[in-house]
């Protein structure tokens, strides 16, 4: 059996999942910040990584690129939402710039993975 190479957006979105997820476990014990709040940042960050994942036995290319644009979404989706955390100072902004970077990285990686597979 012919071993699979790591997938390097696959593998950032799940660390960034993760991440999302220790975050809002780390918010919820502060009983800082909005529950709804924090339920749409679980949803959305932890999206990202499993429609990355999900592209990977897509069905098609068409399948793949839908995927992935969903990933793409979700990226922008959890965006938002850290935004309106750092906003209401429920992170500090040296919290704040650490994920958001990867936030953003994921997002260029993925604009451009989906970019591609429209011209080709």
């Amino acid at each position: 059996m012919m071993e699979r190479r790591e997938n390097i957006v696959v593998k950032k979105t799940e660390l960034f999942a993760d991440r999302i997820v220790k975050m809002c476990k780390y918010l919820a014990k502060k009983k800082s910040g909005d529950s709804d709040m924090l339920r749409q940042i679980y949803r959305s960050g932890t999206s990202i990584g499993a429609n990355t994942a999900e592209s990977q036995y897509a069905q098609s290319r068409a399948d793949f690129l839908t995927k992935l644009t969903i990933a793409l979404k979700e990226a922008n989706e959890t965006k938002y939402w850290l935004g309106r955390i750092c906003s209401c100072e429920l992170l500090t902004e040296k919290e704040y710039e650490s994920i958001i970077l990867d936030n953003e990285e994921i997002i260029k990686l993925l604009t451009s993975i989906t970019g591609t597979v429209k011209r080709s």
